[in-house]
């Protein structure tokens, strides 16, 4: 890191013009990033489900009726002569349109009762929109402004799951902009507040926005080779700007200390690449591990923020450590005059150092009544109850929410939220019959399609569809409103467990979600396992303590679980959804409550970090274990409480998105990072490493030499410090 640093300020004007190089291209690509990156659906790859849906697309022409036409009559019911030719000729429109296929209706599949309201003046339409998430979306946004009109006596709005997620993307890609527009004014006068000038609170900024953008252009180039969700751009926002400045705030302190200390500039910089470099650098490991398990989940969706997460990493640290440096020597004359040099502290006096020595005098009781409190509020933990999304994360505004809310509302049934279950070929007529009776008998079944007829209640309700199944046998278990709202994957577990033919498969979208649901709670025990073994692992390498990662993985798992509380107290339970503009629907999709755990995760192993390094290096050179944590709190804690509130900024920019799940991302992440900075890392940590005395540093020999042969510490190895001393 020295000899990084030499480089960096010998040869400034070549890596500035670089670095400034670099920026113009990744700002150029990175502009075109959000037209690069697609959307996803809720699916477990290799599972039944999806093998499924595949052969019923392409096998049996009966994709997912992922699309669907609410028709309502200006008068009278949708029985009334004009209104039935009327909607035979949209149903006929809408399947002449390219991409579009399966389409029916209520007045071509017999009058069916699943796609008519109760109260009978609505009544549906319903497609399969062909390709994956990105063109069946695409599709949708010239169809769907296309068939929502007002005419032929006929009023009609467009939804279904596709087009609830199509507007879900729009005002995704909408909130970024948002987010952006708001965040930065607000982090740059923060960044002023706490350097006192412009010109020091630029330099952070800076660095921020190149992680930004630098992320964003490597983003598109990583769609070349897979997939990458437009929901990791909303994340890389708020990282790249975060960590970005994060990282640069550890070394303009340290920057600003070397100058204090009476160093020139170029020495002051070398000297803050050097030691405080070395920190971001294990720092932006830590990060990058907690993100990089997400690739373990085999899901598009999420090993997205996995890529945004190792490149959000990759840039902050280099602007940070390479970039950062070069600037503060060109610049240091002008620092050197400034407020920024001549702001001194006495490292024993100082608010954070009173309130460490006051915590180590009892740390029992105040470490306890923490501990408690953190408890207390992550409870409603135990009440977490995984879901599925539907229109609801959206406003209520949106035009496919109204939809859905009136099918919900105003239907007995849900045909779009069919399950599909495909039967062997070769199957007997009769057999496959039986089958479809006793699917109709499941509780929470409301019809069941089949090529002899539709069954309600075990008996045959309805004459065969014969166009409709005749490309082949499978089955359409349409479930009540009811059993949608209360336990979807109980249903499916029902209807999987119903007796069928030999290698028969049950898809669709409930169906779809709870293979998804399985496959997340498979995996989640193995990446929880690979982010705490790695972190800890990487904070023995800088510490050369067994302990120390021990208690972070402790207090992190305390600090965390106060975030899923809060997520389950306000999004679940629906605490506080007047004042925060969302609906809630009694459960939790659980991957955005996984992908906050990997981030708030790394995050906080971050502050750890940062702490415990200044902490250890006042050991190494005092042997003091109270004075060392006192110190080292006096020397980081204003840093990382000014890190904390820009980056829970940052999160909180999303409070406002008009998507529920950027919501919570927003608001849980701000508290966990709140929280993190102040109840864990100005109390719990003095406290801990009070009652823990000089165990803090232990570890046993072998492991200490390989360590200490690696010189990993922030302080000079022992074979420096001796020459030194000497």
């Amino acid at each position: 890191m020295r000899r990084l640093g030499l480089f960096a300020v010998r040869r400034r004007r070549w890596v500035l013009g670089t670095g400034l190089l670099v920026l113009v291209v990744v700002g150029l690509l990175g502009s075109g990033a959000m037209s690069a990156l697609t959307l996803a659906r809720f699916e477990s790859p290799g599972s039944e489900s999806v093998s499924a849906d595949s052969a019923l697309e392409h096998r049996l022409k009966a994709g997912n009726l992922n699309m669907l036409l609410l028709v309502t009559a200006a008068k009278g019911t949708v029985d009334e002569p004009a209104t039935t030719a009327a909607g035979q000729a949209l149903t006929r429109e809408l399947a002449a349109q390219p991409g579009v296929g399966q389409v029916s209706s209520y007045w071509t599949r017999g009058k069916s009762p699943t796609l008519r309201s109760e109260d009978s003046r609505s009544a549906l339409v319903v497609a399969h929109v062909a390709g994956d998430a990105t063109q069946a979306r695409e599709r949708l946004g010239d169809l769907s402004p296309r068939f929502t009109r007002d005419a032929n006596g006929l009023k009609v709005r467009v939804g279904g799951q596709e087009e609830v997620f199509r507007q879900v993307g729009e005002q995704a890609r909408k909130d970024f902009g948002r987010a952006e527009i708001l965040m930065l004014p607000i982090v740059f006068v923060l960044l002023v507040f706490a350097f006192r000038g412009f010109l020091a609170a630029l330099l952070p900024l800076g660095v921020g926005i190149f992680a930004m953008l630098g992320t964003l252009a490597a983003l598109r180039g990583v769609t070349a080779l897979t997939d990458v969700s437009t929901f990791a751009a909303n994340l890389t926002l708020v990282m790249g700007l975060g960590l970005g400045i994060d990282y640069s705030l550890f070394i303009v302190s340290r920057f600003r200390e070397e100058l204090g200390r009476g160093a020139n500039p170029d020495d002051a910089a070398v000297k803050a690449a050097e030691h405080a470099g070395r920190t971001v650098l294990f720092s932006g490991l830590t990060v990058a591990v907690s993100l990089l398990g997400l690739l373990a989940f085999p899901f598009p969706f999420l090993r997205s923020f996995a890529y945004a997460g190792f490149f959000v990493v990759l840039f902050g640290v280099i602007g940070a450590v390479l970039l950062l440096p070069a600037a503060l020597a060109g610049l240091g004359p002008r620092l050197a005059r400034g407020r920024l040099a001549t702001r001194r502290r006495d490292p024993d006096q100082g608010v954070w150092h009173g309130v460490a020595l006051r915590v180590m005098r009892r740390p029992v009781v105040i470490g306890g009544a923490v501990v408690v409190l953190l408890l207390v509020l992550g409870s409603p933990l135990l009440g977490l109850k995984a879901g599925f999304p539907d229109d609801r994360v959206l406003p209520d505004s949106a035009s496919s929410r109204q939809v859905q809310e009136r099918i919900r509302s105003g239907f007995a049934a849900e045909e779009t939220d069919a399950l599909r279950i495909v039967v062997p070929d070769g199957t007997v007529p009769a057999e496959v019959e039986r089958y479809a009776g006793a699917l109709a008998r499941v509780p929470g079944v409301a019809q069941v399609d089949a090529p002899s007829g539709s069954f309600v209640d075990g008996r045959r309700a309805a004459a065969p569809d014969a166009a409709r199944f005749s490309a082949g046998a499978w089955l359409s278990v349409v479930p009540d409103q009811d059993v949608l709202e209360s336990d979807p994957f109980g249903l499916v577990g029902d209807v999987r467990g119903v007796p069928a033919p030999d290698g028969t498969m049950v898809g669709g979208y409930p169906a779809d979600l709870a293979d998804f649901r399985t496959a997340l709670i498979d995996r989640l025990p193995l990446v929880v396992a690979l982010i705490l073994v790695v972190s800890c692992l990487l904070i023995f390498l800088m510490t050369g303590s067994v302990l120390v990662p021990l208690k972070a993985a402790v207090l992190n798992v305390l600090s965390l679980s106060m975030m899923f509380g809060a997520l389950v107290w306000i999004f679940q339970d629906g605490h506080l959804s007047g004042p925060l503009g969302f609906t809630a629907t009694g459960s939790l999709e659980p991957s955005i409550p996984i992908l906050m755990f990997c981030v708030a995760f790394g995050l906080s192993m971050d502050y750890e970090i940062f702490m415990v390094s200044r902490i250890k290096e006042e050991y190494d050179r005092t042997g003091d274990n109270a004075l060392s944590v006192a110190t080292g709190l006096q020397r980081s804690a204003p840093l990382i409480t000014t890190a904390a509130a820009i980056l829970a900024v940052s999160f909180a920019s999303y409070a406002l998105s008009g998507v529920v799940f950027l919501k919570m991302l927003g608001i849980g992440m701000a508290l966990a990072v709140l929280v993190d900075a102040t109840l864990i890392r100005a109390l719990l940590v003095p406290a801990s490493m009070r009652l823990a005395g000089r165990a803090n540093w232990w570890a046993p020999r072998p492991l200490r030499r390989f360590q200490e042969r690696l010189a990993l510490t922030e302080s000079a190895p022992p074979a420096e410090r001796e020459r030194a001393q000497v």
